[in-house]
């Protein structure tokens, strides 16, 4: 029978070291989860679903959390589970997330539980893989959370995990990520965190290491569409028309002279990469439309402002001088993840007690980006990376996150609860309060 709270708050005071003995370190409690977070990791990864539509994800990963006492909370954003864990003693509420959502991508990597899942994306059929590594995520956070309700009796605080659909993006263009989704249908309307904690492997780093700054760690993203418009005619004859292809390819290199020339990159990074250019049906007739598809990336709002008015004065100047039309649109999919400064001087001795000194680094800036900063600009939030690669192997050489060739090294599932459990305990217990000077 559990010990009543005030019981056990007496006997922490009398006999601490007894008590605190018998709750395994956050190390031997990731140790023991190692077996089942493999499984979990391999039973997603042979079935991957894209976002908004992890039926049977979410399905699973209920189930799991139900077999630990927990009564999961299910269908927010559609496919989101949430679920909270309260601790026999009174303590602070933190919210520990992962992301579900695979990638329209065709698996290479040859594993013996390769997905050969398909679907359709926005019109196209499409293989499906978890080429990002959320099926390693969710397998993390599972663990941690078996480890977690297994000293419940001893715990302080409280404990919402977030399992987030949609984070690479639903099917419908402009539709709200998965974080923002959950966030206007309530996920914190009962469950106020006062932080929230995310993680990300990462091929960028050897198996073993966590990467974490403070402040900016990853940029923000916007997907814009540029329409150019013309007037269509026979491709012999371009002088009796206006031709679009043109007009677009000149504004898409108006806008790397743009970065190269008008942003102080030296002050803040900033990238503009188109990745679709789609124009015409034939090759001999100069269409009306061209349609340009891409991305913007910063890690500073005042400078994402001006990049976009640039972007838009530059387009519709390029397209006026041949005598056409531009019109830009963009979409802001996320904003920059900002690890809380206050937050990180607590962050950095968890993670180095996980790992140890050696292989806690800091990382630089990074551009790609993630909707956890949904999460954390709601309350202070810190998010680190966990390294995939296998120590024999270079970093740098290797199919990265996103490659139909990613396949992380599982080792990382044990390094990343350890890191996620030592973060968690040590907020929930109040280690790090003096350092961060709140």
């Amino acid at each position: 029978m559990p010990l009543p709270p005030r019981l056990l708050c007496l006997l922490l005071v009398v006999f601490p070291s007894s008590l605190l003995a018998a709750a395994p370190a956050p190390a031997d409690a990731a140790a023991a989860q190692r077996e089942a977070m493999v499984q979990w990791r391999r039973d997603f990864h042979r079935h991957p679903e894209l976002g908004g539509h992890e039926v049977r994800t979410a399905e699973a990963i209920a189930r799991e959390l139900r077999a630990l006492g927990l009564e999961p909370r299910t269908g927010i954003a559609r496919t989101g589970v949430t679920a909270v864990l309260k601790g026999a003693l009174p303590g602070p509420r933190i919210a520990l997330r992962a992301d579900m959502d695979a990638l329209p991508v065709t698996e290479e990597t040859g594993l013996p539980f390769a997905s050969t899942a398909t679907s359709t994306y926005r019109g196209q059929p499409v293989g499906v893989m978890h080429a990002c590594g959320h099926d390693m995520h969710m397998a993390i956070l599972l663990g941690v959370a078996r480890a977690l309700a297994a000293r419940r009796d001893s715990l302080p605080g409280e404990v919402m995990f977030v399992f987030q659909p949609s984070e690479e993006g639903p099917d419908e263009p402009g539709a709200p990520f998965g974080a923002r989704l959950m966030l206007d249908e309530g996920v914190w309307k009962d469950f106020t965190p006062e932080a929230v904690f995310g993680l990300h492997v990462w091929a960028g780093l050897p198996v073993g290491q966590v990467g974490f700054r403070s402040g900016p760690l990853l940029a923000s993203a916007d997907e814009w569409t540029l329409t150019v418009r013309g007037r269509q005619t026979h491709g012999s004859r371009p002088w009796d028309g206006v031709d679009p292809i043109t007009i677009g390819a000149q504004i898409l290199l108006g806008t790397q002279s743009l970065i190269a020339r008008q942003v102080n990159i030296a002050s803040t990074p900033v990238v503009l990469t188109a990745g679709q250019f789609n124009s015409g049906v034939r090759f001999n007739i100069i269409p009306d439309e061209a349609k340009l598809v891409g991305t913007l990336r910063t890690f500073d709002p005042a400078v994402r402002e001006d990049v976009i008015a640039r972007f838009d004065r530059i387009a519709r100047d390029y397209a006026h001088a041949a005598g056409g039309t531009a019109e830009l649109q963009v979409a802001s999919n996320a904003p920059a993840t900002v690890n809380d400064p206050v937050l990180a001087r607590r962050v950095w001795p968890s993670l180095r007690a996980a790992v140890g000194e050696e292989h806690a680094v800091e990382m630089p800036l990074v551009t790609v980006a993630e909707d956890f900063s949904q999460f954390a600009n709601e309350v202070p939030g810190a998010y680190f990376f966990v390294g995939t690669t296998p120590a024999a192997k270079d970093p740098a050489a290797v199919p990265i996150n996103h490659s139909p060739h990613y396949a992380p090294d599982e080792a990382a599932l044990e390094v990343g609860a350890r890191a996620m459990l030592q973060v968690a305990l040590d907020y929930l217990e109040g280690r790090g309060v003096e350092a961060a000077g709140r």
